[in-house]
C-alpha cells in the first residue's frame, strides 16, 4: 500500500485520517484499550471501523511510561491469531503494527498488514529502516527519547523542537524511499508537558518535510496531568487536544474513542471551508 494512494501523502493539512488504537497487552496506560478476547478485539474493531476509523492500529507491547517490555516471542504470540482473526472478518481493513522489531514486522507484513508504526524511529532495531525501505512499507516514525522503561526520568532537551527535526532529518536519511513514511513527534515518549505542548504549538514546523504527521496525544499525561484528573476522565481534554492539533495540520490522528475524535474532524473541516 502506498499512503499517497491510499490518501496520506504530501503532508497536507486537508485531508486527515483516524487511526483507532487496539492494544493486545494486559499493562497498557489506559485500560479501556486493552482487548485480550478475540470477542473483544473483534467487537472493538468492529465498532471503530462503524464508527469511522480509517486504520486500526494493533499492538501487544505496552509503551507506557515504566513498562516491561516483553520478549519477541512472546510478542509474536500475542498477535498471531489476533491478526489472522481481524484479517479474515476484516479483509478490507488497513490494520497498522505497532512494533519496534524488524523480525516482527516482516512477519505480519507477509500476513497482510498495511502499515507498520515503529515507537523507536527505527532506532531499537538498526534492521527495521532497511526492511520498510526495500519493500516499499507505508512506516510510521515516531521520536523517542530513551526507552519506555526509562523515558519519563527527567527527560532533557535544548530544543525539543530543533531536535525532533533533527532526529527525523537523519533517520529520513537512511532511506532510499522514503515518500512512505509518516511523522509522529511523540507525544509523551521522553517529553515533559512543556515539550509535548512545545511540540503541539510548533506543529506546522514539521511541514518542511512534505510528509504526512501523525498526532498520537489520546487520554495521554499531557491532557489528565495537566487537568488533574485521570486517562478514564481525559476524553473532553483529548477532544480539544485533538481540535488544536487538526488546526495545527495533523494528518492523523491515533485515537482510543473514534466517534468523538471523527467529530472533531468534521467541526475542524468544516470550519476551515467557511470564507
Amino acid at each position: 500500500m502506498n499512503t499517497e494512494k491510499e490518501g496520506m501523502g504530501g503532508g497536507s493539512s486537508r485531508h486527515r485520517e483516524l487511526m483507532g488504537i487496539l492494544n493486545l497487552t494486559p499493562d497498557s496506560f489506559f485500560d479501556g484499550s486493552r482487548y485480550l478476547q478475540e470477542k473483544q478485539y473483534l467487537g472493538q474493531v468492529e465498532k471503530m471501523l462503524t464508527e469511522g476509523a480509517d486504520i486500526i492500529d494493533i499492538g501487544a507491547v505496552s509503551s507506557r511510561p515504566g513498562a516491561t517490555l516483553p520478549g519477541e516471542k512472546e510478542e509474536i504470540a500475542r498477535l498471531s491469531k489476533a491478526v489472522k482473526n481481524i484479517l479474515k472478518h476484516f479483509p478490507d481493513i488497513r490494520l497498522s503494527l505497532d512494533t519496534f522489531r524488524k523480525a516482527v514486522a516482516e512477519i505480519f507484513w507477509n500476513e497482510g498488514v498495511s502499515i507498520i508504526n515503529d515507537i523507536s524511529g527505527g532506532t531499537f532495531d538498526q534492521k527495521m529502516i532497511p526492511f520498510i525501505d526495500k519493500n516499499h512499507i507505508p512506516y510510521i516514525m515516531m521520536h523517542i527519547q530513551g526507552k519506555p522503561q526509562t523515558m519519563q526520568q527527567n527527560p532533557h532537551y535544548e530544543n525539543v523542537v530543533e531536535e525532533v527535526k533533527t532526529f527525523f532529518a537523519r533517520q529520513l536519511q537512511k532511506f532510499k524511499n522514503p515518500e512512505n513514511v509518516i511523522l509522529d513527534p511523540g507525544f509523551g515518549f521522553g517529553k515533559t508537558l512543556s515539550h509535548n505542548y512545545q511540540l503541539l504549538k510548533h506543529l506546522p514546523e514539521f511541514h518542511t518535510f512534505h510528509l504526512p504527521l501523525l498526532a498520537g496525544v489520546s487520554r495521554k499525561s499531557m491532557i489528565y496531568k495537566l487537568l488533574e484528573t485521570s486517562p478514564q476522565e481525559a476524553l473532553n481534554g483529548t477532544s480539544i487536544i485533538h481540535t488544536i492539533a487538526l488546526l495545527k495540520g495533523a494528518n492523523i490522528l491515533r485515537v482510543h474513542d473514534v466517534g468523538a475524535a471523527k467529530e472533531a474532524i468534521k467541526i475542524v473541516s468544516y470550519f476551515e471551508s467557511i470564507n
